[in-house]
This record gives C-alpha cells, structure tokens and sequence, in this order.
C-alpha cells in the first residue's frame, strides 16, 4: 500500500459519467482514494454516448463514452478520469496514462427478464439461461459480440439493438419491447440489483468483452501527482488479464463493433504462475467462428515484465486467429455497418 500522502496534497478530481453506474464507479474510486488518505472531489460530466440514441455504427462507438472524459483531463477540469475499461479505446495517446486497473469485477454476461416475466418462472431447471426463452423471443443487446454469440446459440433468436444505460434498458424490458436483454453481471452487482430476474452465462457459452468487469483510470501523463494517488489502486492480476485481452482487440484492429472476445486469468500451480487467454472472432450472424487460446508463464514480482509478458500473449493469440482469416471476417463485419 502506498505511504499516507501529505495532509497538503491537492485534491483529486475525479471526472465521470452521469449515468448511475458510472457515479457508483467513480464513488468507488473516491472511497478508495479517501481509505488511502486522499481528498476527491466528483465532476461528473455529459458524453456523447450518453444523449445519442441512434444505434451504434462502425464509425460512431469507438470513444463514444469516452472522449469527453479524457477531454476534462486536457481542460484541466479533472485530474482523474474512471472508465468502463472495455469502453476505453485501445489506440495509444500520449496524454494519458491508464495509471490502475482495480481488482476486477465479474466477467460474465446476464440474460435479464422483465419483472413479470413468465420465461424465467416455467424453466426454472434450465441447463442454459436460453433455455427459458420461447422460440423466436425478443432479446435486446447493444452488442455485436453478444449478437454473434447469442445466434450461434439460438438463430432463431430476434436479436434486436438497445440503447441507453441499465436504467432505461430495464424500463423498456419492463415495457414489453423484449422478451430478454443482456447486461454484464459487473454492472448488476456493482448497483446492487439483487433482485433483478436473471441468470449468468456460463463462460463456454458467452465470452466476455476485453476489459468486461474492470475499471480503467486514467491521468495526465505528466501529472506525477495523480499518477502517484491512482497507482496504489492498482491489481496486478486484473491489470494483467485485461492487458493480454486488449492486446488482442488492438492487434486485430477490432474496435468496440467487430464480434471479439476475450477472457484471460491467473492460474497458480506447483510448477508456477501463467496467464491463460482465451478469444475468439465471430460473423455477426453467428454462423462463423475461429477461437485460439495460449497461456505463458508471468513473474509475480517484476510488474514490467507481466506487462511485456501479457502483450506477448495478446499478440501471439492475435497473430493465430490472423492466420485462420480473423482479418477478413473482421472486414465483413465492418463493411456491413
């Protein structure tokens, strides 16, 4: 843990979306900061992606929650800026630092139901959470990822495009637009929504996003100050996991609307430490899919070192699904936007 700060440290602005979960993520941060001996104050700001409704395009998602929160850094209105770090563009900037990744939250995905949802009740057994939707049923998602994966399962899926934060795609589930929507897990438990009808996808069916269930805060990179505060925020496992994974997403040049996923963890035995990385590429329609997967041993001690260790993995992962036409069926995917 880093050493108490000074009781004439600045304090810590801390820039952030106004939609509820990312209030709660920010607060989260803030608390962290205080437990450590830190001052923070909360900007919560408006992003692009918060008041545009239109469904999302290749030429529009990448950033889109994003940017005006990075902006708040160069404007000197924020010294800190929390992220979902699956929204977090993996093209470089040389103004920012991503400075922690928190330990991570769940990774999994949730099929959500209205509250009065008939679906959930008559399958209560079901192996899968599909299972307990009728054929042909509305599911609501705002992702090409969770589309592929969910026709693969279910073709005879409508899987429609929604929009909005938990809140209002929860209202127009209630509304009677869907049958289902997926949300990630991460958000349901962070706003402490236990009594949401829902069941979890297992990993084998729904691999998550790069970065799914961990936070990305960032600072100016020449702001040694907040570098100093947001580091001691930092896990070396979820920061290494969500490397690996990002590399992959960058490598392929995916973006947010191409159909990756990625799921990388620690796994500890007698013989050592590895990082295990599992992705795939998808069509949208489901139809197609190529997956690898690699693990390489990391060194607990030497954080450089897991950081080249964890690109060396994203990269080689990248590099297979490459050679089996990655590229190609990214390309499809994007020229059909």
């Amino acid at each position: 843990m880093a050493s108490t700060p000074p009781s004439d440290t600045p304090r810590l602005r801390i820039a952030t979306r106004e939609s509820p979960l990312a209030m709660w993520q920010a607060e989260h941060v803030a608390e962290s900061l205080k437990k450590r001996g830190f001052q923070t104050e909360i900007v919560p700001l408006v992003s692009k992606g918060d008041t545009d409704m239109r469904p999302i395009d290749g030429t529009r998602q990448v950033g889109l929650f994003t940017k005006r929160i990075q902006q708040a850094l160069v404007d000197d209105e924020a010294d800190v800026a929390v992220h979902s770090l699956k929204d977090l563009p993996t093209e470089p900037d040389s103004r920012f630092t991503l400075a922690a990744v928190p330990p991570r939250e769940s990774v999994l995905d949730a099929l959500v139901f209205a509250d009065d949802s008939p679906h959930l009740k008559e399958q209560a057994d079901a192996a899968s959470p599909l299972d307990c939707l009728p054929q042909g049923a509305r599911v609501g998602t705002g992702s090409t990822r969770r589309l592929a994966q969910l026709k693969q399962l279910r073709p005879d899926l409508d899987v429609l495009p929604i929009r909005g934060n938990v809140q209002t795609r929860l209202a127009k589930l209630n509304a009677g637009e869907f049958d289902a929507i997926v949300l990630a897990h991460a958000g349901i438990l962070r706003l402490e929504m236990n009594d949401l009808p829902h069941r979890l996808f297992p990993l084998e069916e729904m691999i998550p996003a790069p970065g799914q269930g961990a936070l990305g805060i960032e600072v100016r990179s020449d702001d040694t100050n907040a570098m100093h505060a947001i580091s001691s925020l930092n896990d070396a496992a979820a920061r290494l996991a969500a490397t690996a994974e990002r590399k992959v997403l960058s490598e392929l040049h995916g973006g947010c609307l191409a159909p990756i996923a990625c799921h990388a963890k620690l796994e500890t035995s007698d013989t050592g430490t590895e990082l295990c990385l599992n992705a795939i590429v998808m069509s949208a329609d489901g139809k197609e899919r190529l997956q690898e997967s690699a693990r390489i041993a990391v060194t607990p001690d030497d954080n450089d070192l897991e950081v080249a260790t964890a690109h060396e993995l994203g990269t080689s992962v990248a590099n297979r699904l490459r050679e089996q036409g990655a590229d190609k069926l990214i390309s499809t995917v994007r020229d059909a936007h």
